[in-house]
């Protein structure tokens, strides 16, 4: 014989009490760990030039402050970009830092350095922004296991005529920090394209799995009169065909 167990009054209390706190760290936690970031983030952009600024005002202009302001080198930095932008968009200024490119790039080591880190950047902050060209499943480390990448570019001939064979380069990211991986070269069969939105698998990555895929709209298709007239057509071909 069993005995069936009567929540009491104060096991409501409990649950009650257990999922307003569980209700609040859900929306407390994001919020918090938003600002955090933001925040950290100000303080390491803001520390960039924040003591030179310090020293400028003090030693040139004679003014004497206690302290560094806050958010005195996060402008200077805001403001050193974009006139640093306006200058290289200028006819002159293109042809200033060409002629900088072309200095620097017969410098043995550093060349390879500033070439690297110059298309890097080209690549995030250039004219081109689909840097990650496609979502697709690799299998990785090992066969029948299978992590996210992403499609980055096609390899250079070298490449195809050393592995003789079709093959795409694919950036497997790290799980939950993206950007680190390995950049590894598939065999075209190999690579499974997912009809996945890279910012939808970016979040899946950073969130360990958690973070499901918001359910993108299908778009709403119009009829014309010519679909309408084939659907018809399609649906009088299959009545005949049942007969």
């Amino acid at each position: 014989m069993t005995t069936a167990l009567v929540p009491t009054p104060e096991h409501d209390v409990a649950n009650k009490f257990k999922g307003y706190f569980l209700t609040g760290l859900l929306v407390l936690v994001p919020i918090s760990l938003t600002v955090y970031i933001i925040y950290e983030l100000f303080l390491a952009i803001d520390g960039i030039l924040k003591h030179v600024i310090f020293v400028m005002i003090s030693d040139w202009f004679g003014v004497r402050i206690s302290q560094p302001i806050p958010g005195l080198g996060f402008i200077t930095l805001l403001l050193l970009i974009l006139s640093t932008g306006m200058a290289a968009r200028s006819y002159f200024g293109k042809k200033l830092v060409d002629v900088g490119d072309n200095v620097v790039a017969r410098i043995p080591f550093i060349s390879r350095i500033y070439g690297t880190v110059q298309q890097v950047s080209q690549a995030f902050f250039g004219d081109r922004h689909d840097v990650f060209k496609k979502t697709v499943l690799v299998p990785f480390p090992s066969k029948g296991m299978w992590r996210i990448g992403f499609i980055v570019r096609q390899p250079g001939r070298e490449v195809k005529e050393a592995l003789g064979e079709d093959v795409v380069a694919v950036i497997v990211p790290h799980t939950p920090n993206p950007t680190s991986g390995f950049l590894v070269f598939f065999p075209r069969s190999e690579v499974v394209e997912v009809d996945m939105p890279v910012e939808d698998a970016l979040n899946l990555i950073v969130s360990g799995g958690t973070a499901v895929p918001k359910r993108r709209k299908q778009p709403h298709m119009m009829l014309t009169r010519d679909h309408v007239e084939t659907l018809q057509k399609k649906t009088a071909q299959d009545e005949e065909a049942l007969k």
